[in-house]
């Protein structure tokens, strides 16, 4: 039952820490990687699952942003969006490896969706960046890399 509650756990921070909202996922990952008590490869599809799972929908929300963009809620002001959306045209959908980068990766899942970035292109992109960044840490947790 621990192990099903921190898997899910896990998930769903993954899951908040690639939308709008502010959470880290790393240290629940760290964490769990150091108890030793579940397999590595197991933590990394959850962690990677949810944060991939998170940047579609932030990749979603970008594609009806014209619908939103005016709410309170909306997370990004006008300027910030048109900024963005200029950064993804200088850059193109490359820059989307970059989605796991702090203040930067979430906003640009988002243009990814306004600038209509097909899905499939999408997802391979940021599963490539998110998962990537997930080995990595847990490489230099585990000292993998000494």
């Amino acid at each position: 039952m621990l192990a099903s509650s921190s898997l899910t756990g896990l998930f769903l921070a993954s899951f908040l820490a690639a939308t709008i909202l502010p959470m880290q996922s790393e240290a629940i990952l760290v964490g769990l990687l150091l108890t030793g008590d579940y397999p590595v490869f197991a933590l990394l599809v959850v962690a990677s699952c949810g944060n991939i799972l998170g940047s579609a929908c932030n990749w979603w929300l970008g594609r009806h942003v014209e619908r939103y963009r005016h709410c309170s809620w909306f997370p990004a002001s006008e300027q910030r969006l048109h900024q963005t959306q200029q950064w993804y045209r200088r850059y193109g959908r490359w820059s989307l490896l970059l989605s796991w980068a702090p203040i930067i990766g979430d906003p640009l899942t988002v243009a990814a969706g306004i600038m209509r970035e097909p899905l499939p292109v999408f997802l391979l992109i940021v599963s490539i960046a998110k998962a990537g960044r997930y080995l990595i840490l847990a490489a230099a947790t585990l000292n993998w890399l000494s």
